[in-house]
């Protein structure tokens, strides 16, 4: 039964529904706009700019706010509306119908200049809320703009081509005839099919960052995917200039993408920022893991990423002190040997590891590349994507354990199912280096870099390479070699799941 006074607002209704492109939250545009300084909206001539509306949530809510903020420079209720839409409030929609939505949302007509717009200084029936059909910008298959492939959205008129107004032009500032924003504020779509295999998309969320830092607003914020931390396809410069930024004063974090977007599943997790042009310094981060909230105030750029947990950087500083070597350097790139995930086996030729469930078969010698000076050695395989399906990253995680890992013997190969954590010239130092990956420790650094479930030779920058690996590693030995207390300890083991925990079946090792 319903209780009588149960009012929802139809806006967070809307934020459950969409997993493409997500829609925000009235409680979360709220906690973004709560980063502001609030005297901006007590000031009648600050200008707000919501590049990528869908709702229209953040143009609502700041007029609620500018409308008591303004109450004693306009006391006349509608002229205090007409100048707060006319000359405050400003919003570019990511669709026809998002443009339609946001104006019902801010002028409560779909029309701004209609009969039922509450605004009455409009002239014309888009307001201060721009959409216009724009196209891509095509050039061998990409579009120029937001590389979009043109295999995937060049489609007829009545099918929405995505072409995103902000980001497809090289002068934003015209859009709206040459203003100057205060606040640009939103919540950008977060990636496009490329076009590669199967569903590969890239991300796009960043080139929104990228525009909005043209127009030198003195206030940027937007939410984005966490997944930018560590890199990615196409954000490893983005990254790069986002940890050198001395402006990105806070950064808001949350591993687990339902506690910002209730039923909505991003994988790495979800963050806002907030980036202040006029006051640089360290930047506030926050990260919020289940019921934990933990502060830290740091430079972005002390690590080549972006550590979300603060309990974590004490642990690695300890780590690499006497450590210059790194596991990244030993580990292989994706393809050790040159041959595909959907490499067909052969009947003859060099034997080769394919994926877990064909397991040991041939490929032709031909086809095999050794460019790593592997095939001679003992390697330890292990497979590209060790927690696939695990998106929350709230929650313990694994990585390697018996079950998903082999060691192969001099000779064998692999394919692409696989990356060969290291090579060795015995079975004896291969199996001791298995022990040492195998420690939660270990695997601990490791989840520090990730923040999806595919790991490259780039998410072991934080392990430390031994160099000689003799004997069996554990967790107390290597407590004591790098000093671990026993609070950290703590949180280590909190967040990483015991190998003999993880499912395990006979190890597919060819004893």
């Amino acid at each position: 039964m319903i209780e009588a006074n149960y009012n929802p607002d139809v806006l967070t209704c809307l934020a459950n529904l969409s997993n493409d492109e997500v829609f925000t939250p009235p409680s979360l545009a709220n906690q973004i706009l709560d980063l502001l300084p609030q005297e901006l909206f007590s000031n009648s001539k600050t200008t707000f700019l919501d590049p990528v509306s869908k709702s229209g949530v953040f143009l609502r809510e700041i007029a609620k706010r500018l409308m008591i903020g303004l109450e004693s420079e306009f006391p006349d209720q509608q002229e205090r509306l007409n100048h707060i839409f006319t000359k405050q409030l400003f919003g570019i929609a990511i669709t026809e119908l998002t443009s339609l939505l946001t104006r019902r949302s801010v002028y409560c007509s779909k029309i701004a200049n209609g009969k039922y717009s509450i605004c009455e200084s409009f002239t014309n029936e888009q307001g201060n809320i721009l959409f216009d059909n724009i196209e891509h910008a095509w050039k061998n298959g990409k579009c120029t703009f937001c590389n979009a492939s043109q295999e995937v959205y060049e489609r007829e008129d009545t099918l929405e081509a995505y072409a995103y107004q902000f980001i497809h032009t090289n002068h934003p500032e015209k859009i709206f005839k040459n203003m100057k924003f205060d606040v640009i504020v939103g919540n950008p779509p977060y990636q496009l099919s490329d076009g590669g295999h199967g569903k590969s998309a890239a991300p796009i969320y960043h080139k929104f960052i990228q525009q909005a830092k043209k127009l030198n607003p003195r206030f940027l914020s937007m939410i984005i995917p966490s997944r930018w931390y560590a890199g990615g396809k196409g954000l490893d410069e983005f990254r790069t200039e986002m940890l050198s930024d001395k402006r990105i004063r806070k950064i808001v974090d949350f591993e687990n993408s339902n506690e910002v977007f209730p039923g909505v599943d991003v994988a790495g997790g979800i963050c806002y920022f907030l980036w202040d042009r006029d006051n640089k310094g360290l930047c506030e981060v926050i990260n919020f893991n289940g019921g934990s909230k933990v502060n830290t105030e740091r430079a972005l750029n002390e690590f080549p990423i972006l550590i979300r947990q603060g309990q974590a950087i004490p642990i690695i500083r300890k780590v690499l002190e006497n450590n210059p070597k790194r596991l990244s350097d030993r580990v292989s790139s994706r393809k050790p040997f040159g041959m595909p995930t959907n490499y067909t086996p052969k009947k003859k030729g060099i034997p080769c590891w394919f994926t877990q469930k064909i397991g040991l078969q041939f490929a032709d010698e031909n086809d095999v590349a050794d460019s790593f000076n592997l095939l001679d050695q003992w390697k330890f395989l292990v497979p590209p994507a060790p927690i696939a399906g695990q998106t929350d990253f709230s929650k313990p995680v694994g990585f390697y354990y018996e079950g998903n890992t082999l060691i192969a013997k001099p000779g064998e190969c692999c394919t692409e199912s696989f990356i060969a954590l290291g090579s060795f010239d015995t079975e004896k130092e291969a199996r001791a280096f298995k022990s040492y990956i195998f420690t939660k420790t270990v695997r601990f650094l490791l989840l520090q870099t990730v923040v999806s479930q595919h790991v490259t030779k780039s998410n072991f920058h934080f392990i430390p390479d031994l160099g000689k690996y003799e004997g069996v590693y554990t967790d107390d030995l290597l407590r004591k070699k790098w000093n671990i207390n026993e609070e950290e300890w703590q949180y280590i083991d909190s967040r990483i799941k015991a190998v003999e925990l993880m499912g395990n079946r006979k190890s597919e090792d060819n004893e």
